[in-house]
């Protein structure tokens, strides 16, 4: 038997066919078309699950389960998701509109914990019980496994990591809070942070690194970095420093056995791990440094969240 992964994204939405091996055998892609009612957001998925049917040379009978990621705040018991901004849904039935379409139980997550659980199952994390997982992108997202389970909070609401605060009052975040870990860590803030350096610095590297302003990514400032620019030095530097500090107290808050980050950002290997670790080891809170966590990379990629999502059956 086979499980499908679903990652509904605000984009894409992608689903995978999956094998016992954690395999993905085939896949497709559809627009999500936002905006539009939950209704057409079904009918997209429902597309997709049929092209990635098609591809594998499968049918729903040879599907065990189906799993499904979404954005937002998603009850696991009952596949209501309660509120996601993004896709306009708000305590919409979504495990039990897919399931009249499709006749199948239908298992709903968030997506980050999907992602998480994806790792635990058969990325970087595999082979241990308590698992971190920090994702860098856009925002800074965030998926704990303790004891193999999904961690999510008595509402559902749990482990919206990126909105812890790392400096009072500091920067805005789009949550409404100032000084969230996410708008200092995000791919986003590495590039506002790269811009705003770069306006500051006209005689800077990064210029013809970049080209201008509207060509920066969150690889800009470490290409300067290995370029010898001392300004992109000091943004690159003061990126691994926040994020260490929210890494930190990640570590402090749940001494998980393995902390995994992900995103393009850990495209650059140890010129991002190697002084994360020092950070991490100099100031997180553990009496035995032989039994303190270690920090990886994820392995999976954006499979991570199709496959996590096909085994959330496991989880009932």
């Amino acid at each position: 038997m086979y499980n499908i992964g679903i990652d509904l994204g605000g984009t894409n939405i992608k689903v995978g066919v999956v094998n016992e091996n954690y395999e993905i055998i085939s896949q497709s892609s559809v627009k999500t078309n936002l905006p539009r009612p939950a209704e057409g957001i079904v009918e997209g998925i429902c597309e997709a699950v049929d092209l990635a049917l098609e591809k594998a040379n499968l049918t729903l009978a040879d599907i065990e389960s189906i799993g499904i990621g979404t954005p937002g705040a998603a009850n696991r018991s009952t596949g209501v998701v309660l509120y996601s901004n993004n896709l306009g849904f708000d305590n919409t039935p979504l495990g039990k509109m897919l399931s009249d379409k499709l006749g199948k139980e239908i298992f709903v997550e968030n997506d980050a914990n999907a992602a998480a659980f994806g790792e635990y199952l058969a990325g970087a994390g595999k082979g241990y019980e308590n698992v971190l997982v920090i994702t860098l992108g856009t925002g800074v997202g965030g998926g704990v496994i303790i004891d193999g389970k999904i961690y999510t909070g008595f509402n559902f609401c749990g482990a919206e990591l990126g909105h812890t605060v790392i400096e009072y009052n500091g920067r805005p975040c789009s949550c409404g809070r100032k000084g969230c870990f996410e708008a200092y860590s995000s791919a986003t803030a590495l590039i506002t942070a790269t811009k705003k350096a770069m306006e500051q610095d006209k005689n800077s590297k990064l210029w013809e690194i970049a080209g201008s302003l509207e060509k920066v990514d969150g690889k800009t400032a470490f290409d300067g970095m290995r370029a010898g620019d001392e300004t992109s030095k000091q943004v690159v530097k003061e990126y691994i420093e926040y994020l260490g500090c929210g890494l930190t107290n990640m570590v402090n808050i749940f001494q998980p056995q393995v902390l995994l980050i992900g995103g393009g950002v850990c495209k650059e290997g140890d010129n991002l791990t190697k002084p994360l670790k020092e950070i991490i080891a100099r100031e997180s809170y553990c009496i035995d440094p032989n039994s303190s966590t270690k920090l990886d990379i994820c392995r999976l990629g954006n499979d991570a969240g199709i496959i996590g999502a096909a085994f959330l059956c496991r989880l009932k």
